[in-house]
């Protein structure tokens, strides 16, 4: 008996298997669009829970290549869903593969996009992949896959991935890759060479959030909503009194740690007398692109209108952009030409992200 056989033995049974692989799957999907939003340490429990789940996925995948391989080499019983789910299979491990590398401090830049790019662009590739193959190889599991044994060989499965995940994680440390935050980004001078990519730190956008160089004399901010006195304000206007020392965290899998200079949003609300009914804020961008904030979270973010003693260049968000501590990089909303109060969040914000620079 080969050790691949060995591994088919000791697996648990097939059906379980299969359905613990499109659970992982789709637990790595989800979890992995959610924690772009994770910006504070109480949810560093996602990220890391998003990784045990993945070193896991990646022993199901032994089982399942073992299992699968003497159908898949000998070419006899292929159908026409063999070739995708081989595809499927390919992203899989070459997802897993990426995330393992960015974990223990690998990074091989493609056409500007991080290992971590390249592991999100493929995680998102496997999810229809998923779909389509379940449409074809859809089947319950039987109630003798259920039985203690396989219950135990299941159990056994998930301890090894969870103590897979240690190792990493002390890999990772070993490899001093103690710089990377709880969100998995690592410091900018780990990535890029600063002087050639936007100077303090890159110049990125989300999705296709990208216009024209703002014409900062003909710019106005208008602050308005559930308001007292709305006012619309020149670049001027917003003479910078205010600093925060702050920490962008952008997806893309970078972060920097720079002192900003403008305006405190709360002062700004102070002076156009927010409404009884005032709940949320709205930042939005010339591009439509927008975010919305908590009143109260909304008070301690900045206006920023300088990156320490210089203003903000185009690419950076001139004339004005949001910097919101504890939130990551895409919800920091550059080139702000509104700020208003509502009554409610603003869910389509979800949307506009993802269409904003299409125009």
């Amino acid at each position: 008996m080969s050790r691949l056989d060995g591994l088919v033995r000791a697996a648990p049974p097939p059906a379980v298997v299969d359905w613990l692989i499109g659970g992982c799957v789709a637990f790595e999907v989800g979890s992995g669009l959610v924690s772009f939003t994770v910006g504070t340490p109480d949810g560093a429990w996602l990220v890391w829970l998003h990784a045990l789940v993945g070193v896991t996925l990646v022993g199901l995948l032994a089982f399942k290549l073992a299992r699968v391989r003497h159908r898949v080499l000998g070419r006899v019983s292929w159908d026409r869903q063999t070739p995708l789910s081989i595809l499927m299979a390919v992203v899989a491990l070459a997802s897993l593969a990426t995330g393992v590398f960015w974990t223990v401090g690998g990074n091989v830049p493609i056409w500007g996009w991080t290992t971590l790019n390249l592991h999100v662009g493929l995680g998102l590739l496997l999810a229809p992949l998923l779909l389509v193959h379940l449409r074809a190889r859809f089947r319950l599991p039987r109630r003798t896959d259920l039985d203690r044994r396989a219950a135990m060989r299941t159990g056994a499965t998930l301890a090894a991935g969870a103590v897979a995940w240690r190792v990493t994680e002390t890999t990772d440390r070993l490899l001093d890759g103690a710089s990377r935050r709880f969100t998995g980004s690592k410091p900018t001078a780990d990535l890029y060479d600063t002087e050639t990519e936007g100077g303090r730190f890159p110049v990125t956008s989300w999705v296709a959030d990208d216009p024209d160089p703002v014409d900062r004399d003909a710019w106005r901010l208008r602050v308005d909503g559930h308001v007292a006195d709305p006012v619309s304000l020149s670049a001027d206007d917003l003479a910078p009194d205010r600093s925060l020392t702050a920490t962008l965290d952008c997806t893309s899998g970078w972060y920097t740690v720079q002192e900003w200079r403008g305006v405190r949003v709360g002062d700004l609300l102070a002076s156009v007398e927010p409404t009884d009914e005032a709940r949320y804020v709205r930042f939005v961008s010339v591009t439509g692109y927008r975010w919305s904030l908590p009143l109260e979270e909304a008070r301690d973010a900045l206006l920023a209108t300088h990156v320490g003693d210089d203003r903000l260049s185009h690419g950076h968000g001139a004339p004005a952009r949001l910097v919101a501590p504890g939130r990551r990089g895409f919800q920091w909303v550059k080139w702000i030409e509104r700020v208003e109060v509502r009554r409610e969040p603003d869910p389509a914000q979800w949307v506009v992200t993802l269409v904003s620079g299409f125009d």
